[in-house]
């Protein structure tokens, strides 16, 4: 499988704001009832780098995947992506904002009723205005990255979960990203498909600038991968560092506690 995505046109991860910061939250805070998911949460991610976001759930972890996402707003506090606010603003502005952004998710949400090129293309062509054949030419070239460049007409039941996941994986690529979110990407496969998505995700994060925001069970893979690890707990941020320092020497003792029992 070649990881060489050049071709793709992967976005300048230089073109930021003047601060350096990608993505960027100000005293979030996000209730569902009178549960506090997110507590007054300050962090920041620059471009190009790696973060994954580690803790029990509930933490919060994935509430701000989803934040970023548009799926849900805050009910304190300002984001802000390539120095734009995505929160607060009007409903036109964060659907521009929205356009950097893409997400995987747990489950692969996959268009039934189309093929895999088309479950790869449509977004593009509906969303960026890209023509038909511009919108396959870069399907196919994602969907040879992930391995699945012979299943272009098959449907998605007609695929493995992994498979599935890795298509997930090319259609959020054609958008042409500055941003991936990855949540719990493996967490409804088989554990022999697992290692194939990883090394899927291990690719992108050699060969491309993107930014990359993962949640993750995977701890290996997140010592691979990340360029910083954030610890939540109880939805702040109680420890961060690069993985080398997280998973060989947290400070935390909530994070001594969550590394014994998953690692």
């Amino acid at each position: 499988m070649s990881a060489d995505i050049s071709t793709p046109e992967i976005p300048d991860p230089k073109a930021t704001d003047p601060a350096g910061e990608l993505i960027r939250f100000d005293n979030v805070t996000k209730r569902f009832g009178k549960n506090t998911v997110l507590d007054d949460l300050c962090f920041s991610v620059r471009p190009g780098k790696h973060v994954t976001l580690i803790g029990p759930s509930g933490s919060g972890k994935t509430t701000i995947l989803r934040l970023l996402m548009t799926l849900v707003k805050p009910d304190e506090g300002v984001i802000t992506i390539n120095g734009d606010r995505l929160f607060p603003a009007d409903s036109k502005h964060v659907r521009e904002v929205r356009k950097n952004i893409g997400m995987v998710f747990q489950q692969f949400n996959l268009f039934p009723n189309m093929n895999v090129l088309r479950n790869v293309t449509e977004a593009p062509v509906k969303v960026l205005g890209l023509s038909k054949d511009e919108a396959e030419e870069r399907g196919r070239e994602l969907l040879d990255l992930v391995g699945l460049g012979d299943r272009c007409g098959a449907k998605p039941t007609q695929l493995s979960g992994g498979q599935q996941q890795r298509v997930a994986i090319a259609r959020a690529l054609a958008m042409r990203p500055k941003i991936l979110l990855l949540d719990e990407v493996t967490s409804a496969l088989d554990p022999e498909l697992v290692a194939g998505v990883l090394d899927v995700l291990r690719d992108i994060a050699r060969t491309t600038d993107i930014t990359m925001l993962c949640v993750t069970h995977e701890m290996n893979f997140a010592r691979d991968i990340s360029d910083d690890v954030l610890m939540f707990d109880a939805g702040k941020v109680i420890e961060s560092g690069p993985p080398e320092k997280i998973f060989s020497e947290p400070e935390h003792e909530r994070t001594r506690e969550f590394l014994g029992a998953v690692l």
